[in-house]
């Protein structure tokens, strides 16, 4: 008898020991609030599960180009003063929400770069856009041209297609895309080819991915996290950030066409 009532009695304080440790777990857990433009959006969704069974925070996300004059960007959230705690981001972007201090300029991070990449609907016959010629021919022939409104966008609208000598003859059939993905845009067929950053091109269904711009072509996004100035929670939101930029996070990352900050360029 007695030794069932020192059992019992060894077992009601493990459970308690149990508890208090769950208690002072909840009492220290966060919600950490992050916005992200789609460039990292797939790479995040891998990641946050593991960041939330490891630190007991929890993540609310919400999705917004990093530029551009939708509701849903980014630059615009903050300056209607949406609860935000981190961005993630185009690093250029993001650079000038930490010249307006909007942004802490300490803890931001590096996290991945990336590149450009076509797509076409699923089952269409794919171009040959592996040189600069081929490229420039495939843009000539297209019926109809996609692109998105940030950063890979406005690289294309403004910097490649003048650079190629084909602007004003493509103007007519070009269409920017505020916001949504422009891989839907061509699932759809709305559009004959799409641009975007490959590693938001990769998931969306009803497309086939060509393939990156030429080498002639490209240019290399880098895409960054940052610790909004008037958050709540800066020490979970810089645990966040340095789980997101770790070593570890490189295969996830990798997977979804993004190249990890921790990779040179290839």
């Amino acid at each position: 008898m007695l030794k069932c009532l020192l059992s019992s009695r060894r077992m009601l304080r493990s459970i308690l020991a149990a508890s208090l440790g769950i208690l002072v777990s909840l009492a220290f857990a966060d919600e950490i609030h992050v916005v992200s433009s789609g460039g990292f959006a797939a790479a995040y969704r891998m990641l946050a599960p593991g960041f939330e069974q490891q630190s007991g925070h929890k993540l609310i996300i919400a999705w917004g180009p990093s530029m551009g004059e939708t509701a849903q960007a980014i630059p615009n959230r903050l300056n209607r003063g949406e609860s935000v705690d981190v961005v993630i981001m185009v690093g250029e972007s993001l650079n000038g929400l930490i010249q307006q201090g909007k942004v802490l300029d300490a803890g931001h991070q590096l996290l991945a770069r990336s590149r450009i990449g076509m797509a076409v609907k699923a089952g269409a016959r794919k171009p040959d856009i592996s040189t600069l010629e081929g490229l420039k021919q495939t843009l000539l022939a297209a019926r109809s041209i996609a692109y998105s409104d940030s950063a890979s966008g406005v690289f294309l609208a403004t910097v490649l297609f003048p650079r190629l000598g084909i602007a004003e003859q493509i103007k007519d059939k070009c269409r920017m895309i505020p916001a949504d993905p422009v891989g839907q845009i061509v699932a759809r067929g709305e559009a004959e080819i799409g641009f975007q950053q490959v590693s938001e091109l990769l998931p969306v269904p009803g497309i086939d991915f060509v393939g990156p711009l030429p080498d002639e072509a490209q240019q290399i996004t880098p895409f960054s996290a940052g610790i909004v100035a008037d958050s709540r929670v800066k020490a979970s939101a810089k645990a966040l950030i340095d789980y997101l930029a770790a070593p570890s996070a490189a295969p996830l990352i990798r997977q979804t066409g993004l190249d990890p900050a921790s990779d040179s360029l290839r």
